[in-house]
């Protein structure tokens, strides 16, 4: 697998996406997918608004979250079925601004992915927009997926044999997130202005309809249920 980061310009505050991407990816070739990272997405979609102070940052957090709960340094919330730090609003690299997650990753990536498709004649091309996430019990952050379009983001070993010949009983392997990862380690998290990404020779299923849900576990059934048996799996 190769991934090729991409140094841009600064994004300004709802200028056009997908000029800003054609600007720097004149040509894409078949089975490649296109990374985004989010902020760049909630920009043009004029997911910001100033920082006054730390209560309307709160404010904000729980307008957008489905759980808040008040850490040490953070509020920890659930959003989009996943675990992460204030809702996802970003401060770093805002220029005094409180930068939002995307409105709807996975809406945001397909029209990306069908602009592109359209304008180069691709069959097999994928977008993925990612952020960063911290992970329990572990120092630092990596990259996720938000959202995606063109590829199998879930891989299903269940049912498969093992090299001694016995049956997976549990195996699936998150492809997207692990995808994201390993671009947002390229891109960067500092000053880097690499809010774009090129990944060629990818171990991926390239397929027109994906399912959204389908990297999200439901509470009930996930090995961490001690850790947050509080919340209500119907809602997931």
């Amino acid at each position: 697998m190769k991934i090729q980061a991409i140094k841009t310009k600064v994004f300004k505050p709802k200028e056009d996406l997908l000029a800003f991407i054609e600007n720097y990816l004149p040509g894409i070739k078949e089975k490649t997918i296109l990374v985004v990272t989010s902020k760049i997405v909630a920009l043009a979609e004029g997911r910001f608004v100033q920082k006054n102070n730390e209560t309307t940052k709160l404010k904000i957090i729980k307008r957008e979250s489905r759980l808040v709960m008040p850490t040490k340094r953070v509020y920890l919330t659930i959003k989009d079925g996943q675990f992460m730090a204030n809702s996802g609003i970003d401060e770093s690299n805002a220029n005094g601004w409180l930068i939002l997650l995307p409105k709807n990753s996975f809406k945001a990536a397909a029209k990306i992915r069908n602009h592109f498709k359209k304008k180069h004649k691709l069959k097999n091309f994928a977008v993925l927009i990612t952020d960063s996430r911290c992970l329990p019990l572990r120092a630092g952050i990596t990259g996720a997926a938000l959202g995606y379009a063109g590829f199998q983001g879930l891989r299903d070993y269940r049912r498969c044999l093992d090299i001694f010949h016995r049956p997976f009983k549990y195996s699936r392997v998150n492809l997207a997130d692990g995808l994201a990862a390993a671009a947002v380690l390229c891109m960067g998290e500092g000053k880097e202005r690499q809010p774009l990404a090129l990944i060629t020779e990818a171990p991926v299923r390239f397929k027109e309809k994906i399912n959204k849900k389908e990297t999200i576990i439901n509470p009930a059934e996930d090995i961490f249920s001690p850790l947050i048996k509080n919340l209500d799996a119907k809602k997931q």
